[in-house]
């Protein structure tokens, strides 16, 4: 079979000392490793220059941009980006060394690869509530794809076929129910900023969020976690009444802010009084 082509493993990070580790050890066998930290205080650049990964600080500019960012640094055809707080496993990265041989061998045409994630909520994996498979498009041709720019819940935008790989990326995303709490709250300030300008009636608060919840615990099978089910429906509940509600609460501080102008503005003539002439 062919040699492989090489591959660059690329991850954002800041303060993830404590995750970090578990996501360069199964990155040992790519070609480079490139992190680039956003200024953390808890050892996280120093922890990973001590793994071997090439670690550039460069200042938070946001999810997409940072990541474009680290993507300039890579000097591999191919790229992996992970998260700090994700995991390769042993039968993701099989699949990912068996298909680059058959790309390079000319039996495949794929410009990325998807695969699913699988997250570990409070100390177990999870399959139901609508979290598995998680798809992402995460190996790709360094040349035929960028990021999409969005502030949350970036992507990428490829130029080209997109394959899939058998195995699952691990993700540890939450550390406890604080945890959880603390980035659904600036993940839906995100949303929120992403979506400015975006009419929410207030009706949307009510509807929205019971549809998460019961798509979540109903349909996606969550009652079948147990409580963490439970937890995962009922937090994906706050998480979308509040993405609305920063919305609502924007569109309605500059509605008041517009009506507040008008009250201020100077008559016109016709208006009750007469203008100066």
């Amino acid at each position: 079979m062919s040699e492989r082509p090489a591959i660059a493993a690329i991850i954002v990070a800041l303060n993830e000392a404590d995750r970090l580790p578990r996501a360069l050890a199964s990155l040992a066998w790519v070609d480079q490793i490139i992190v680039v930290d956003a200024g953390s205080s808890d050892g996280t650049a120093e922890l990973a220059r001590r793994a071997g990964a090439r670690v550039v600080e460069h200042p938070w500019e946001g999810y997409s941009a940072q990541k474009e960012f680290a993507l300039t640094l890579a000097g591999q055809p191919w790229i992996l980006w992970i998260d700090a707080d994700e995991e390769v496993s042993p039968r993701l990265r099989d699949s990912i060394e068996r298909a680059l041989r058959r790309r390079a061998a000319g039996e495949e045409r794929h410009a990325a690869y998807a695969m699913n994630r699988r997250t570990c909520y409070l100390g177990r994996f999870v399959r139901f509530g609508g979290w598995y498979p998680d798809r992402k498009v995460r190996l790709f041709q360094r040349e035929r794809a960028r990021f999409d720019g969005r502030l949350v819940h970036e992507g990428l935008t490829v130029d080209g076929p997109v394959g899939f790989l058998r195995g699952d990326l691990w993700h540890y995303s939450y550390r406890d129910l604080e945890h959880h709490i603390r980035k659904a709250q600036a993940l839906a300030r995100l949303w929120a900023e992403q979506n400015r300008g975006r009419r929410v009636g207030a009706a949307a608060l009510l509807f929205h969020p019971l549809a998460k919840g019961l798509k979540s615990y109903v349909f996606k099978g969550g009652f079948l976690e147990g409580w963490r089910g439970c937890l995962i429906a009922g937090m994906g509940c706050y998480a979308v009444w509040l993405k609305y509600a920063l919305v609502r609460a924007r569109q309605e501080e500059s509605r008041n802010a517009g009506e507040g102008r008008a009250a201020g503005a100077k008559p016109a003539a016709g208006d009750g009084e007469v203008a100066a002439g």
